[in-house]
């Protein structure tokens, strides 16, 4: 019987093994790093060919410019911003789109042409403009049903309706009924809008990692009818160009984690120093953060490897000196750990030294805080205690997805952003973090859940869920993921109608790692399972795309 439809039960947790025990260490059976040494034995194209991609990338870059910038049909331009910004080329054009997005927001149009606005809602909305979604309550005929006509128009009502915020009712109602429809013409449908369909049902536009949706769109473009080839050549030349830059990067921080494992003893941890890089170039894709991205991978590294000893590796003796250890920040406390630890203890004082002003106020800090829920977890396992309700989970839990460790160093690099009052509001952990540190947690419980149940560990969301409402795992699920909905929202309306007086581009840097979680998590828990991800990770890193 399928794990969704089992009876209502609640799973017992493995008993601990006994506090600070020195016995038998559990297997990680984790499997090998897929990558190895490859991006080490790198090599670039020469000077040359590189000088002569760039060249022509700029004239094609300002070809593109003057098409833009002649552009005065609404249809039109909607189309080809939308076309711009799924090919990863908007960050060239940021000043010329905002001036076309303030033309078509004080444009009449269409309002009868479901495709039109739908398209116009998600451009205007995703770019911060306050749109109401009652346009489309004239498109419901008079049994509620929305009237659509066409697989494009359904695919773009379903891209506007998850832009939707709390107390949206249509959008709710619009989100339901494209995806029932969506599934039932996916085998109907003709080859381009067939392929598209099948994305859309893994996850909308706005929820697809930049680099991600770049690459798979861009064969996708290709043969569109209304493609213009000065933009797809621009977009495959681009794609190349950040392909490269990335291969550097991704050189430079397998070197460093080589070196760390050299001098760490770290066989036992989770080997995906590609996978951490991947997961960060997915939320900070633009060439000018590259520092950004090799600081936040190394924080990462360091946070996977503290995450295997507490959850996986170490005794629960172990685990509690490593968090006095980091509580302490002190190379003096190196003498409290044992031999297997020390090494990586004195890396990770090195290290964070080492980019003391880039991380911004705070960073220990929110090592710490993880730290200590990982601290509250391990007791909750040892002590058998499952959390009386989803709420008193989520006081621990919440901190240890991660989310705001990662999200809140995301600005290192960002110097116009960076600011001390920028920082102040992200320590005070604001809503925005919170929501998504709850999408974080629950996104990787219900994908782990199976597996970390099996051995020993604590009891997750979905038990406690399960425990508190006496549900059974379907019913979980089911509950658990509208949650994950309503933390999209949340973040929505961050994006859409910024809070706080905070600059736009917070909450999108927000939003892009949870558009990357989603990657990792839509088949399975694609950090530990990386195999899963291997092929997308070598379409973007790997193979260049044909010009």
């Amino acid at each position: 019987m399928p794990a969704d439809h089992m009876e209502k039960t609640v799973p017992t947790v493995v008993p601990a093994r006994p506090p600070n025990s020195e016995g038998e260490r559990k297997s990680t059976n984790f499997h090998p790093s897929l990558w190895g040494d490859f991006f080490l034995n790198y090599e670039p194209p020469t000077a040359p060919q590189q000088a002569c991609m760039k060249g022509r990338a700029e004239v094609l870059r300002e070809e593109v410019r003057t098409l833009i910038k002649g552009l005065k049909e609404v249809q039109k331009i909607l189309d080809i911003i939308m076309a711009i910004q799924r090919l990863g080329l908007d960050m060239y054009y940021l000043n010329e789109i905002n001036e076309l997005l303030h033309f078509v927001y004080s444009s009449d149009y269409n309002d009868k042409d479901l495709n039109l606005v739908s398209l116009r809602f998600y451009l205007l909305r995703k770019n911060g403009y306050n749109m109401s979604s009652g346009i489309f309550l004239s498109f419901k005929d008079n049994e509620g049903n929305f009237i659509v006509d066409d697989t494009r128009s359904l695919l773009n009502l379903y891209n506007a309706a998850n832009l939707r915020v709390h107390g949206e009712k249509v959008l709710d109602e619009a989100a339901t009924f494209t995806i029932s429809r969506l599934e039932g013409v996916l085998e109907s449908a003709d080859s381009i809008l067939s392929t598209e369909v099948s994305f859309a049902l893994e996850a909308p536009i706005f929820r697809r990692a930049r680099i991600v949706e770049m690459r798979k769109y861009i064969p996708i473009y290709e043969i569109e009818a209304t493609r213009n080839e000065t933009i797809l050549e621009f977009a495959k030349l681009n794609f190349n160009l950040l392909q490269l830059l990335y291969c550097e990067e991704l050189n430079t921080i397998t070197l460093w984690w080589k070196e760390l494992k050299v001098k760490s003893n770290l066989s036992f941890s989770r080997d995906r120093i590609v996978e951490m890089y991947f997961w960060m170039n997915g939320a900070l894709y633009e060439p000018h953060y590259s520092h950004s991205r090799i600081i936040l991978t190394r924080v990462t590294a360091f946070m996977t490897i503290i995450d295997d000893i507490f959850d996986t590796y170490g005794t629960t003796e172990e685990s509690m000196l490593l968090a006095e250890a980091i509580n302490r920040w002190d190379e003096s406390a190196i003498g409290l750990l044992p031999e297997y630890i020390r090494g990586f203890y004195a890396y990770l004082l090195k290290t964070f030294d080492s980019f003391e002003e880039e991380l911004g106020p705070g960073k220990r800090y929110r090592l710490k805080r993880l730290v200590q829920a990982y601290t509250k977890e391990l007791k909750w396992r040892d002590e058998d205690y499952m959390p009386k309700t989803l709420e008193e989970h989520f006081e621990v839990s919440m901190r240890s997805s991660g989310g705001f460790t990662l999200a809140a160093a995301s600005f290192v690099g960002m110097d116009d952003i960076a600011t001390k009052d920028i920082f102040e509001w992200i320590l005070s952990y604001p809503s925005l973090f919170k929501s998504f540190d709850i999408f974080v947690r629950l996104s990787n419980d219900i994908v782990s859940n199976k597996r970390e149940q099996t051995g020993d560990h604590y009891a997750s969301t979905i038990q406690c869920y399960m425990k508190e409402h006496g549900t059974t795992i379907h019913e979980t699920y089911q509950r658990l993921r509208e949650l994950i909905e309503d933390s999209w929202k949340d973040m929505v309306e961050y994006c859409t109608n910024p809070i706080d007086d905070q600059p736009l581009i917070v909450p999108q840097t927000v939003v892009n790692f949870a558009r990357t979680v989603t990657t990792m998590y839509t088949h399975g828990d694609a950090f530990t399972s990386s195999h899963t991800i291997k092929e997308m990770i070598s379409s973007i890193y790997v193979v260049p795309i044909q010009v």
